[in-house]
């Protein structure tokens, strides 16, 4: 009986609670007099810093950087077209790393409504550590997807165990035997005042991983 080859794509999925929240924030002024735009700007940047180095201190926050500054200028225009006077502008960029909701969203409520302030977004996600944990545990996962496919094909022609000769991230096997290109599997697609405050709740984060394994029949 002539040998089988079998190649399939594993994968494995898993949703999990974020752990950090990376804020970005910007102090921005604008105004007429450069120097004037520019020293409030940095005021506020100030007063932004003194309360992430107390959020710091209490473990709210694991790290913060203020680590872009832009200072320009613009003419804009009036409502019949014409060029007015100029206006300047300076935008300090802030990022922060919250492991901890609560405070975030008193935060958020804080200096969401504070003048010259912006926040730019929230991105959530998990711990570095927490990350390698679960696609080291996924890995296995889907290994074991593999394994149980290139059975299901093996038994389906009434063949023996199958015996795994390689494992790669998807698509970087080696071409495989036109024998064998034909049992390709495809995988899956990859308030301070008393009012109302703000409730933040993210969504899980999906993990997900593939990987792509080529098994050979044992002989009976």
């Amino acid at each position: 009986m002539p040998a089988l080859e079998i190649n399939v794509r594993g994968s494995a999925r898993e949703n999990f609670t974020p752990e950090r929240a990376l804020v970005h924030l910007r102090a921005e002024t604008s105004g007429a007099e450069r120097d004037s735009v520019y020293r409030d700007a940095v005021a506020v940047q100030a007063r932004l810093a003194g309360e992430l180095d107390g959020l710091v201190g209490r473990s709210a926050v694991t790290t913060w950087s203020a680590g872009t500054v832009h200072v320009y200028s613009y003419r804009p225009y009036d409502k019949n077209g014409n060029r007015r006077d100029l206006v300047y502008t300076t935008d300090i960029g802030v990022d922060a790393e919250f492991v901890d909701v609560d405070e975030l969203n008193r935060f958020i409520d804080v200096w969401a409504v504070e003048p010259g302030v912006s926040v730019d977004g929230i991105r959530w996600d998990l711990t570095e550590e927490s990350r390698r944990r679960h696609e080291a545990q996924l890995r296995a996962d889907a290994v074991g997807d593999a394994v149980l496919k290139a059975q299901a094909y093996a038994d389906a022609v009434g063949r023996g165990r199958v015996v795994p000769v390689q494992l790669a991230d998807p698509d970087m096997l080696a071409d495989p035997s036109p024998v064998a290109r034909g049992m390709m599997l495809a995988g899956a697609p990859s308030g301070a005042d008393g009012g109302p405050a703000l409730d933040l709740r993210a969504r899980d984060i999906e993990l997900s991983v593939q990987v792509d394994a080529r098994f050979v029949v044992e002989p009976d």
